[in-house]
């Protein structure tokens, strides 16, 4: 189990050190990140090196018993880099050229840059690869660094020309006869940056893609270094999620030993929780069953415009529901709160205030709990029954201009589906349509926003539907391929047979205007015209130019939502799906807001209401961190977790969440 988070001690005089060690013993810290941010004390300037402090704190934290975590520190190139190479500077889409003074400024394409890199990771690698301390490798920090320069420019051209072989391939898959962009010549293609008006999607598509084969290849460099001096020593990047971050976690998750996630949910209120049990199942899924929480706020939620204090026992419900979910810890950002610089007020496991504080009597407590869980814990191989589609490149794309509504949101499309799930109990994987289209181990598929369709995905989908496996399809799905071309004929143009529909319009809505269905069903912001050609509508609209218009059908096992329904719709469909589909939840009948998990013989179990609830359990346990005796029946306090050892195997074991409602 790895407990504990990053470690800046170059932002402190030494005499804290010691103090340091000693209090992460105090609350049961196993391991520290160190060095993700130090380049500038590693290498003061060009080729010069000053690793004596390193070595001090590595062996202080190996003489406390504390592994490491050793990051590269390339997310943040020193001053005198950035002095001895402006073109290193990353140019934003207006073809501004930022300067120094914050973190990231670099460019990931830059020669000069990618030499540094090379440079101080080998020169780490070469004195800490036989570390007693080095537990794992941390290559650079949260890649997702955009630029658009020319240096960009020439790499992007060069992995075009991989893609697409041939210019007459590329205008074909760009469509680049509307609006005369017909290129003839190479060098005539540049990077995406602000344009009079629309830009070419396909153009902006293939960029993203380009840059996250780049940012791939700046961290195997880095990686293969570092393998080739310790083979036996896990190496890691962190994946931050985010709109702005164009990185295809999927493709990059087997290029790494273990997956590590950052994750910080913006709410405040229940949907952080909603929120936790997305990024853990979507980790679980990325790392085939394991993976690390690399960073959360321990004692802060940063929701948008604020900084929200977390509640007694929530750090631990939060964090222990990373674990339920395959993480093998629960690491933070940071250790201690820094006394200045952008981040003076990040949330920290030791704050302004010390040790003598809420928050770090809380991970004292949360550091025993996980110490008597780290020999219990299985490895969560057994996948769910029940299936999500994950796209980054459809997320991509629904983030482009021109689209028939400013309100159209993948992440918020794919988050609303898995909360359907979360809170009727059901346990859920994703699954990523660019990197794996065998789906034999589900009962039921669901598919939110995935625009962007090739023809092995609409086949895998197909054959799904046709073994007998309940597909679920909303709206904005399988509308165009892989190079953002629409498909002819209506929409949506990979599915029409499988859904047996044909969409020949769309109906955006006003925000915040309701659209009724005749099942009792609202739902909002999007609405479509559905002509049947094999389906059943099972509901249809009640009013406006669709009224008496099909807007959920059936066709076989195949369902298709062409409304933006509500939350409470998409919950009561999905249940009604999963009880034909034979796909149980966790446990039955939990009250509201009470969520249970299992990991191998492990029940976790979560109470995120205001009054205490009680749960009955599949079997006698005992609770597996004091080894108390629970019998069959547990009463939960609020705000509390508890992790139950089931005495005997129940049913399936599987890896992820439950709710109630």
């Amino acid at each position: 189990m790895f407990f504990g988070g990053d470690y800046n001690p170059e932002q402190w005089p030494e005499e804290v050190w010691d103090a340091d060690v000693e209090l992460m013993c105090e609350a049961g810290v196993t391991a520290v990140t160190v060095g993700v941010f130090a380049w500038s004390h590693l290498e003061p300037s060009e080729g010069e090196y000053d690793f004596a402090w390193l070595d001090r704190v590595l062996d202080r934290l190996h003489d406390g018993g504390i592994k490491v975590v050793l990051a590269t520190p390339t997310a943040s190139p020193p001053p005198w880099f950035t002095l001895a190479h402006p073109e290193a500077l990353p140019v934003n889409a207006d073809g501004v050229r930022l300067t120094h003074g914050s973190r990231d400024t670099y460019c990931v394409s830059a020669p000069a840059y990618r030499l540094a890199a090379r440079r101080i990771a080998s020169e780490l690698g070469r004195r800490y690869a036989d570390h007693p301390a080095l537990a794992m490798w941390h290559v650079h920090n949260e890649y997702g660094t955009d630029c658009r320069c020319d240096l960009t420019a020439a790499a992007f051209r060069e992995w075009l020309r991989a893609r697409h072989s041939s210019l007459d391939a590329l205008n074909e898959a760009w469509t680049t006869a509307f609006w005369s962009q017909r290129y003839s010549d190479w060098a005539q293609i540049m990077p995406p940056r602000a344009t009079q008006y629309l830009p070419n999607p396909a153009q902006v598509l293939d960029f993203r893609r380009f840059l996250s084969d780049e940012m791939l290849s700046a961290f195997v460099e880095q990686r293969d270094l570092l393998r080739g001096l310790n083979p036996s020593t896990p190496i890691t990047t962190n994946f931050v999620q985010g709109g702005w971050v164009s990185v295809d976690h999927a493709r990059w998750a087997g290029e790494v030993d273990v997956v590590a996630v950052d994750h910080y949910p913006d709410l405040s209120d229940i949907s952080a929780e909603e929120q936790t049990a997305f990024a853990g199942d979507l980790a679980r899924s990325w790392g085939r069953g394991s993976w690390l929480l690399m960073e959360t706020a321990p004692n802060l939620i940063f929701t948008r415009g604020r900084m929200h204090t977390k509640e007694p026992g929530r750090l631990a419900r939060q964090s222990l529901s990373y674990v339920a979910r395959g993480s093998d810890g629960a690491m933070y950002f940071q250790w201690r709160q820094p006394r200045g610089g952008a981040e003076v007020f990040h949330s920290a496991l030791v704050p302004h205030a010390g040790p003598d504080s809420p928050i770090f009597r809380e991970v004292v407590d949360l550091g025993t709990r996980l110490g008597a869980l780290s020999s219990q814990l299985e490895p969560t191989e057994i996948p769910a029954e029940v299936a999500v589609t994950w796209d980054a490149p459809s997320w991509w794309a629904l983030q482009g201009a021109g689209l028939p509504s400013a309100g159209i949101d993948y992440l918020a499309a794919v988050q609303q589906t898995h909360r359907a799930l979360f809170r009727a109990g059901i346990p859920t994987d994703f699954v990523f349509p660019g990197t794996m289209i065998d789906l034999s181990a589900y009962r039921i598929v669901v598919v939110p926003h995935l625009y962007l369709v090739s023809d092995e995905v609409a086949a895998a989908l197909r054959d799904f539907v046709a073994s007998g496996g309940h597909l679920v399809v909303g709206p904005l799905s399988g509308v165009a391929d892989p190079f953002a071309r629409v498909g002819p004929g209506g929409y949506p143009a990979a599915f029409r047979h499988i859904l047996g529909v044909r969409v020949t319009e769309w109906h955006p809505q006003d925000p915040g205007v309701p659209v009724h269905l005749d099942d009792g069903s609202t739902a909002f912001g999007w609405a479509e015209r559905v002509e049947l050609i094999g389906a059943q509508a099972l509901a249809r609209y009640t009013e406006g130019t669709l009224a008496g218009e099909p807007a959920v059908t059936r066709n076989g096992t195949a369902w298709y939502v062409s409304a933006g329904l509500d939350d409470a719709g998409w919950e009561r469909m999905l249940r009604t799906i999963a009880a034909e589909a034979n796909v149980p939840p966790v446990l039955e009948g939990l009250p509201p807001e009470v969520e249970a998990v299992r990991r191998g013989q492990l029940l976790f179990v979560f109470n995120h209401s205001e009054s205490e609830a009680s749960v009955k359990l599949p079997s006698a346990a005992t609770d597996a961190v004091t080894g108390r005796f629970l019998g069959t029946e547990i009463t939960i306090r609020s705000a509390e977790a508890l992790v139950a050892r089931l005495e005997k195997p129940v049913g399936t074991p599987t890896a992820t969440s439950a709710s109630s409602e």
